[in-house]
């Protein structure tokens, strides 16, 4: 095919990408479903038991589906509620502006029943009619309407309780009446309406109809309890061990705050990929817009629910997706200055990219998986967007991207002239005249195997450090970690000022609660956090709340999390990332071998106790997001180390033996590095760009999140090269001789570079 039709097919296909964008881009963003942190609302976590000890606990699936039923009371849309374990129910009401009366209507067991004086049960919600229960008035006045299906025993029960003595002959309707309550006691209360029954109704003769519920109701409080009866019991009982609770205003700044910091990494690095690739970094940065379209597409078509860790997930697919572009064009720019054709290098530096890209976004893949699996909350959003992200990245990269890219090449517009292509001409040896490669890079001079000596001390010096500070203060009674609320469990409040806030006053406005012992943590100067280890959910809390509206004119956040939520988040961390662990080095073994897998794992626990390490030191807050922090570097340090050690790979087949001179040992590392050394400075420079915009530029509710994957990309960009591969190294000349296959390239030899006017 000649040079227009390729070209013709080209800008087709780009003006096909940019009318998709154009045309899906602003319906998708329109119809983005937000997470309670990026719109406010509520999120509670329950722990279920059964009514009592000689009952069993019902399927938690049956639980979750009659919890749905109460929502549908409160009128959300799109609520989102995840069984959790054997005995945990986790609730999401993102928009929801009234927790309060959300958390009576889903946890109330809402089991009405009729009895007499002494408390024996005469009828229960059996007796009515499926959705019976309306709102009614009498006399102007709100009641609750019971429409009867079982008329005849509604009249021999009524008609009995008639018949009783005068002060006795009363129905007494109950709404989770529990063992122990008695009308007798409660009586006494009716005049301040403290009572715990809903109403005691005079009886005088059988009655054969429907009947009537009357109180002291509001309007409100009678249709928020016939809804309630409706919806049908739960005959189990609901302990709260943790919520949150974010405001609209809060979220929909978190919100903006995130997507124009994550908007101005991405456009970093599509400069960034222009400005070294030149033709190929603009094929890059198109494919870059249209991942995040398609990123976007498929979550929401999965129903996906976007979070603050789900976006930072996606631009952190960001950094992975350029990575895959970095690691083909590296390749194609090495078979030029081999002195390759342009056809030959596209051919073969796609090929030698390939099973690299598939075993780096495959190991990442893994990580999410086991995120998904075994995580909960923020962390299963987290994992399910990097899951998308690693298979929108294959399909693009190894589909899309190599099309266009491959017209490009076969239209023959760049042949004549390399530098379309980021390669300096003046190194690209003329193969006609028999000239050699010359050029490997900046680094040809470094001995990589020497040079790891300073790094490897520096990594101990932190780590010592982090030890010690992580023994002082645990000896000084403040943590060897500064454990947010969702590992140590305690009240968090996010106090929002129109004015600069102070340590003095904020601890005023607590002690006026009874809020003694608080910690403040200031985000500016009218933004704070003041955590508690309190975990009360009472109209204290309640009340400390509404204080704090009044005086500072935003409403105020909370979460709350018991001390049996933070043990289990701490196994949850340490299983997660042991079986993260597991997974990879069998897989790297079965693609590799065992010590290319052991130098990997070495090089992942090193990354996780440099994160570790920094957290001790700075003392950052250890929240839940660290977990999907660890298990995203784990993904990320492997993706450095395959890149490395499938150079190292190839050197050594090239030798068809294991058993390789420890000269010659060092040269294939010492060759594979600065081979792959500026590729991984490029890829770590364009994944940290996004991270490095939302932790400057973000929301402060992820600072955590992203301090710790900008220390982790950090450490994974060099731990991979120093930690790695010397690990490697050392293991693998003190190994016996074994005969291995040798590596066979299709072309040994340097195809002919085609000069015009030369040799065309």
């Amino acid at each position: 095919m000649k040079r227009k039709p390729r070209l013709v097919i080209f800008a087709l296909t780009v003006m096909a990408i940019f009318t998709m964008i154009g045309f899906f881009a602003d319906d998708l963003s329109r119809n983005m479903t937000l997470g309670l942190d990026l719109q406010g609302g509520f999120e509670i976590v329950y722990e279920v038991s059964p009514l009592d000890s000689a009952s069993e606990l019902p399927a938690m699936t049956a639980v979750a589906r009659s919890i749905s039923k109460r929502i549908d009371v409160l009128g959300v849309n799109e609520p989102e509620i995840t069984v959790e374990g054997t005995n945990r129910i986790r609730v999401q009401l993102a928009g929801v502006k009234d927790e309060d009366q959300a958390r009576r209507v889903i946890s109330a067991t809402a089991n009405l029943t009729f009895r007499d004086v002494n408390d024996n049960l005469l009828a229960d919600a059996k007796i009515l009619r499926e959705g019976g229960a309306s709102l009614g008035f009498e006399n102007g006045i709100p009641v609750v309407s019971l429409k009867i299906a079982d008329q005849d025993a509604f009249f021999e029960l009524t008609k009995k309780v008639s018949e009783m003595s005068a002060g006795n002959n009363l129905i007494v309707t109950w709404l989770d009446f529990e063992e122990g309550d008695s009308y007798k006691a409660e009586k006494d209360k009716e005049a301040t309406g403290q009572q715990k029954y809903i109403s005691a109704a005079s009886v005088t003769q059988g009655i054969r109809g429907d009947a009537i519920i009357k109180g002291s109701f509001t309007e409100a409080e009678a249709r928020e309890l016939s809804d309630l009866i409706n919806s049908g019991s739960l005959p189990v009982r609901m302990s709260e061990i943790s919520s949150n609770v974010v405001s609209a205003e809060f979220g929909e700044a978190a919100f903006r705050q995130t997507m124009i910091a994550g908007a101005i990494g991405v456009a970093l690095v599509m400069a960034f990929m222009i400005f070294i690739y030149k033709i190929p970094g603009i094929i890059a940065t198109i494919m870059l817009a249209f991942y995040i379209l398609t990123v976007f597409f498929i979550y929401e078509s999965m129903g996906g629910v976007f979070t603050l860790p789900g976006i930072a997930a996606l631009v952190l697919g960001v950094g992975m997706t350029v990575d895959a572009n970095i690691l083909t064009f590296e390749r194609i720019r090495d078979e030029l200055y081999e002195g390759r054709t342009l056809t030959t290098a596209f051919k073969e530096g796609n090929k030698l990219a390939f099973w690299t890209i598939f075993d780096a976004q495959l190991t990442t893949f893994i990580a999410a998986l086991v995120m998904y699996v075994f995580g909960t909350g923020s962390v299963r959003g987290f994992a399910t967007m990097l899951m998308v992200t690693v298979f929108v990245t294959l399909v693009i990269n190894l589909g899309v991207t190599r099309f266009l890219l491959g017209q490009i090449v076969k239209s023959g517009i760049a042949k004549e002239n390399v530098k379309l292509f980021g390669v300096k001409p003046e190194f690209v040896p003329n193969v006609s005249k028999g000239e050699n490669r010359t050029y490997y890079g900046p680094f040809t001079k470094i001995d990589f195997i020497a040079s790891a000596k300073p790094f490897i001390i520096g990594s101990a010096a932190i780590i010592g450090l982090a030890i010690v500070m992580f023994a002082f203060n645990s000896f000084t009674g403040n943590g060897g970690l500064n454990l947010g609320i969702d590992f140590s469990s305690g009240t968090k409040v996010t106090v929002i000022s129109n004015t600069d806030l102070t340590l003095e006053e904020l601890r005023a406005d607590f002690a006026k609660f009874s809020y003694d012992s608080v910690k403040v943590q200031f985000a500016g100067d009218r933004q704070a956090y003041v955590t508690t280890t309190e975990t009360e959910t009472s109209e204290n809390l309640q009340g400390l709340k509404a204080y704090l509206l009044e005086k500072y004119g935003h409403p105020a956040n909370e979460v709350v999390v018991t001390p049996l939520v933070g043990r289990e988040l701490v196994r949850s961390a340490a299983f997660l990332s042991v079986i993260a662990w597991l997974l990879m080095m069998a897989y790297i073994t079965l693609r590799f071998e065992w010590d290319y897998a052991l130098g990997t794992i070495t090089a992942l626990l090193h990354d996780i106790l440099i994160v570790l390490a920094f957290f001790a030191i700075f003392r950052v807050e250890v929240n839940t997001e660290l977990i999907a922090v660890l298990l995203a570097i784990i993904g990320y340090s492997v993706d450095d180390s395959i890149v490395v050690f499938s150079r190292i790979r190839d050197g050594v087949k090239e030798y068809g033996q294991r058993a390789i001179p420890k000269q010659a040992i060092k040269g294939i590392v010492n060759g594979a590095m600065q081979q792959t050394l500026i590729r991984s400075a490029f890829s770590s420079f364009t994944t940290m760009l996004p991270m490095i915009a939302l932790l400057i530029l973000g929301s402060r509710e992820i600072f955590e999140f992203n301090f710790a994957m900008l220390v982790g990309l950090v450490a994974g960009a060099y731990s991979s090269i120093f930690i790695a591969v010397q690990l490697w190294y050392y293991l693998r000349i003190n190994r016996k001789a074994k005969p291995t296959k040798k590596r066979i390239r299709k072309s040994n030899e340097p195809a002919e570079m085609v000069i015009s006017g030369i040799n065309d």
